[in-house]
């Protein structure tokens, strides 16, 4: 089951590329769903109101995005090693941390709400929508981080089909679940957030009954004392907080962007929430290649073969930087079709196309960003991405972003995108060469 395959890692690679992409594609595919219901009623706050909220779980949940990051890298390294009790470990130490802050947030759910509305620039009509979406999803989170757990062991086993499975699952009960709820029910904000949040517990009790299928209670019996060793937890803990700085630096840039667009109005706000809706479309489907990079390059430093790593960077880079580009390509030719299905304002989509080229600088930067990412975290130097996602956030995003507000400009706030996607990919790339010489930087 951990034993490594004799075909070559190019294979490898795009198997498991292929399996992550289609499986990460669920994800955008059914938040533009979402958008689409929400966008195509009558009044467009609750729109607004969904975008608002939904910076507030970015920094609720991606802020714990350690979870999904470090159980993938820290499993591959123990698959290639082939010490099963090792992922084992990594699979309950990640869970127990899960659920336990998981359960805080539900707990700490109104403070949290406060504080995070109170910070969020919006009309009070689209803010009391988008309480009403919180309100609803965050009895989702306890089930939302456990998942990251779940989906970060099975790419560290590079078990993408499993991947791939409870993502189905996820995704398309969240879409049948919009509808029923947005559509049929006219349940608005509220019937988004509800089924989002059960949509991921449908995903939990799936994730629980494929890892119960392969791991007896008698093996778990027989590690649990290991599970709480004082040397493993710090280790843990500071890969973690690596993660978890790179990850807040990451969710603050998306929270300030859609925070100054929607200082500039609720139509900017709408606007360039449907373009980062298509950002994240493409994050997802460049993330599926991040993803395999991820798996293999902790497979391979777990073994002790760095002499694979330069071909599978180049390789994963290659396709990376090329779907990017295609991608940015598809939106800016057909602008006015693609997203005139995601809403029936006319004015968006007439702001859309005065907007869309900024998805070329995006994406194209974006995509070695995404890649480069995905090769750290597989050898888990989580300092590495620490220093660049914040590098790039104060040097890159920030200042441009200040002088945006400044001139009430979204075309300099896309600018400051855009110099944060190039600032994420120069400061990783230049550490790239080192990792060849030695894995152990």
């Amino acid at each position: 089951m951990l034993k490594l395959e004799s075909n070559s890692f190019q294979l490898r690679f795009l198997r498991l590329a292929l399996v992550n992409i289609v499986s990460n594609l669920m994800v955008p595919m059914a938040s533009l769903f979402d958008v689409a219901f929400l966008g195509h009623l009558t009044e467009i706050r609750h729109l607004a109101g969904v975008a608002l909220a939904t910076v507030l779980f970015n920094y609720i949940y991606w802020s714990f995005g350690f979870l999904r990051m470090g159980t993938t890298g820290t499993t591959a390294q123990a698959a290639g090693r082939c010490d099963f009790e090792g992922v084992l470990l990594t699979l309950l130490r990640n869970g127990l941390i899960a659920l336990s802050i998981g359960m805080i947030i539900v707990i700490l759910q109104q403070p949290l709400r406060d504080l995070g509305f109170a910070m969020l620039s919006a009309t009070s009509e689209v803010k009391s929508s988008g309480r009403i979406y919180y309100q609803m999803m965050v009895w989702g989170a306890p089930a939302t981080l456990l998942n990251f757990v779940f989906i970060g062991w099975f790419l560290g086993r590079e078990q993408g089909n499993r991947v791939l499975l409870v993502s189905a699952v996820s995704n398309c009960s969240n879409v049948l679940l919009n509808y029923l709820f947005i559509v049929r029910f006219g349940w608005e904000s509220a019937g988004a957030g509800l089924a989002t949040a059960l949509s991921q517990y449908l995903m939990l009790v799936v994730g629980i009954s494929l890892i119960c299928s392969e791991i007896s209670w008698m093996q778990l019996q027989a590690i649990a004392g290991k599970v709480l060793d004082r040397n493993a937890l710090q280790a843990t803990f500071l890969l973690n907080r690596d993660i978890l700085v790179r990850t807040f630096a990451l969710v603050s840039t998306s929270a300030l962007f859609i925070n100054l667009s929607s200082a500039l109005g609720t139509l900017m706000l709408a606007t360039n929430t449907l373009l980062m809706q298509v950002v994240a479309l493409a994050s997802h489907f460049i993330d599926g290649l991040a993803f395999a990079t991820e798996s293999l390059a902790g497979s391979f430093q777990g073994q002790g073969a760095n002499q694979e790593l330069a071909p599978l960077a180049r390789l994963s880079g290659g396709i990376s930087l090329s779907l990017g580009i295609i991608f940015a390509l598809v939106f800016v030719l057909f602008t006015n079709p693609l997203f005139g299905l995601l809403t029936n304002h006319s004015n968006v989509v007439d702001q859309i196309d005065n907007y869309v080229l900024w998805l070329l600088p995006i994406l194209g930067f974006g995509s070695v960003a995404f890649m480069l990412d995905g090769y750290f975290l597989g050898l888990t130097e989580g300092s590495i991405l620490r220093k660049s996602m914040v590098s790039a956030f104060v040097f890159g995003f920030a200042p441009m972003a200040v002088v945006a507000w400044q001139f009430r400009s979204s075309h300099l706030l896309w600018l400051a995108l855009s110099l944060f996607m190039v600032a994420r990919a120069v400061t990783l790339g230049v550490k790239v060469p080192e990792t060849f010489k030695d894995t152990h930087l």
